[in-house]
């Protein structure tokens, strides 16, 4: 696989609950995050006192977030929807030349930014609520 363009990465977020997606307008910066918690099962008869973990337990989630622009878009309107109902709604993030990490996320933060000289901006972040699923490409 060769380099991508970050411009290419895209957050998506499923404007009416039936699978039609929407890219979430003005986005300059996207990541994603994927963590796992640990269960530590350490006990007298460890190996060399190391620690030991269980293997497939502890909580996995994923992180997901942006910033950009504010363009008032359609797909604006939805996040403003989404956060200020609690909702928990379908998101993707497509990563071009490797695949698509699809599922329920909420949306924990929704900042709006503006100097007087400059654009006003938003920053947004989601956190996973169930399992997500990756297509690759």
């Amino acid at each position: 696989m060769t380099a991508q363009k970050g411009k290419d990465v895209l957050i998506k977020l499923d404007e009416d609950g039936m699978g039609s997606f929407v890219t979430v307008a003005g986005l300059r910066t996207k990541r994603l995050a994927f963590n796992s918690e640990t269960v530590d099962i350490t006990d007298a008869d460890s190996a060399g006192r190391w620690r030991e973990l269980l293997a497939g337990s502890g909580v996995q989630r994923a992180s997901l977030g942006g910033s950009g622009i504010f363009k008032d878009a359609a797909s604006d309107a939805r996040m403003r929807t989404a956060f200020f109902g609690g909702e928990i709604i379908d998101w993707q993030l497509v990563i071009p030349d490797f695949g698509t990490v699809e599922g329920p996320f909420q949306i924990t933060a929704l900042e709006y930014s503006g100097n007087h000289d400059g654009e006003v901006a938003f920053e947004l972040a989601l956190e996973s609520a169930g399992a997500l699923t990756f297509g690759a490409v």
